[in-house]
């Protein structure tokens, strides 16, 4: 598929700002602690990686449906999913913007924000009641 044909299949925004408005998609369905992190410059394959804890196994795949549906909408290219059945760490790939929706206890496990300590954090709409965009 070139990538003139790409970008008629599906919407192409920056990375960032996918980012910054699947975060806010997580946040409107009470997704718990959303960070979003700019890691271009420091992955190679994505440019960047949202991190929310769900309250329970039902409310994970409630939010990872909720993307999936809102993506859906958008056109957003939709490369996979892992972790659904169990719902403990439930990973969508977005193509340029990675997806964790973990439980409480398997997220402090992981600590995938450590991995990522010296990304820049993404202002998004609805990040603890500021409207940044």
């Amino acid at each position: 598929m070139t990538s003139e044909s790409k970008k008629q299949k599906f919407n192409v925004i920056p990375g960032p700002e996918k980012a910054a408005l699947v975060a806010f998609w997580l946040s409107e369905q009470q997704a718990l602690v959303v960070r979003a992190l700019d890691v271009r410059g420091l992955s190679s394959v994505s440019d960047a990686v949202l991190v929310a804890t769900a309250k329970n196994l039902r409310h994970g795949k409630a939010l990872a449906d909720h993307v999936l549906d809102r993506c859906g909408e958008h056109r957003f290219e939709y490369l996979g999913m892992e972790g659904y059945q169990a719902g403990e760490w439930v990973l969508l790939d977005l193509n340029d913007v990675v997806v964790h929706i973990f439980q409480d206890d398997q997220r402090r496990f992981y600590n995938i924000e450590g991995m990522w300590s010296e990304a820049p954090e993404i202002a998004f709409e609805g990040a603890d009641g500021d409207a940044d965009e």
